[in-house]
């Protein structure tokens, strides 16, 4: 395990931005169990069950939704912080959280979105989820927003890294919020963010090779799975095909886990850094892959961007669903009258498109379509696969 001084300390919380009335019925929870739990019971969180992950419509029950892949990061960040005694529910709150900013249809909705809006400042995701969490979400009679810690918000934000040209919406969060963002986030905000990598590499691999888009034979010339296929033919030879998929999915997760572990340990002790300030200050990500591993997903990730993301039979679907989100954006700027009163931001145009953001960007797939065939016309987006 690392130093413990390196561990988020939910009691050393630089609080939230409203001060909360305690005499309810709370339970025996801390800052960051609160914070994972207000995500969990959130509506944007339930909406993930209607939220493309890679396949828009699929013709089947099988394939990860981002409800699904953002548990799976879940599991996969929790493992890791359990093992290196970092705090595990501020990890789990940052791997539940990240995706809510998601509009319907994934990135090929979010691509639509910020072109429709491009003139009021853009579409981003991430600035999203924290407006969604500061601003769009009022479970509470005193204030707007869950009011997260300041820790979880500042990991959702900068859970990439440091953010140098933030847009509008994380802006204004920051105005609030003071996040800091020109440094570092915390170890567990770090760990949150290469779960997501392990997870969707992964899992992209196994619900592609589902559904026949990826060719298991062009697949092994990838070097770190032709390496794990070998091995599980060796342990287990004439395994059915399916079960050797699953091993090799979880094969290759363990491994890049593994290596993170080890990478992350190496990294910290180089590093000298001490507490979490430190980790703040350090200049430099100190969760991340070995120079190898980190070659070795490089190449997965153009394999599937090549194979898969941009493969032909997803291209129609893909742009049916832009079309879909271009189409409802045009009719809500023509007929702003067609705008639910609770989605009006005030006066203007920059106004009127950061309110109709708002509103496209909570829909969920099947409530985009419904909406789109009622206001627009016909909607088409029929799996190919």
């Amino acid at each position: 395990m690392l130093d413990p001084r390196l561990r988020s300390d939910p009691h050393q919380s630089r609080g939230r931005l409203h001060d909360e009335d305690d005499r309810g019925p709370r339970g025996p929870r801390d800052a960051f169990q609160r914070d994972r739990d207000r995500i969990i019971h959130s509506v944007a969180f339930r909406r993930l069950r209607h939220k493309t992950q890679v396949f828009v419509a699929p013709d089947g029950d099988h394939y990860r939704v981002r409800l699904t892949h953002s548990l799976e990061v879940a599991q996969i960040g929790r493992a890791m912080a359990r093992t290196l005694g970092l705090n595990e529910d501020l990890t789990e709150a940052l791997c539940l959280a990240h995706d809510l900013g998601h509009p319907p249809f994934g990135h090929a909705g979010e691509d639509a979105l910020e072109a429709a809006v491009a003139h009021a400042g853009g579409f981003d995701h991430n600035g999203h989820s924290l407006r969604i969490l500061t601003l769009l979400e009022c479970p509470y009679p005193g204030h707007d927003g869950l009011n997260l810690s300041w820790e979880t918000l500042e990991g959702l934000a900068k859970h990439n890294g440091p953010v140098s040209a933030p847009g509008w919406a994380l802006a204004k969060v920051d105005v609030d919020h003071g996040l800091e963002l020109s440094s570092h986030a915390s170890l567990e905000a770090q760990l949150a963010a290469i779960a997501d990598d392990i997870a969707y590499d992964n899992h992209d691999v196994d619900d592609g090779l589902r559904a026949g888009i990826l060719d298991l034979q062009a697949l092994l010339e990838v070097p770190i799975v032709a390496r794990h296929w070998r091995a599980i033919e060796a342990r287990h030879p004439g395994l059915d095909p399916d079960r050797k998929r699953a091993a090799l999915v979880r094969d290759m997760i363990g491994t890049m886990v593994g290596d993170v572990l080890a990478e992350t340990r190496a990294r910290i002790t180089a590093s000298g850094v001490g507490n979490v300030d430190e980790v703040r200050a350090a200049g430099r990500t100190l969760v991340g892959f070995s120079p190898a591993m980190a070659a070795e997903e490089r190449a997965l990730k153009k394999y599937l961007y090549a194979n898969l993301y941009d493969s032909d039979p997803l291209q129609p679907i893909r742009r049916g669903a832009k079309n879909v989100v271009t189409g409802l954006a045009q009719v809500l700027i023509e007929r702003p009258d067609l705008l639910p009163a609770g989605w009006v931001r005030g006066e203007g145009e920059t106004a009127h498109l950061r309110g109709m953001t708002d509103y496209i960007a909570g829909m969920t797939d099947p409530f985009a379509i419904a909406r789109h065939e009622q206001w627009v016309g016909p909607v088409d987006l029929e799996a190919k696969f």
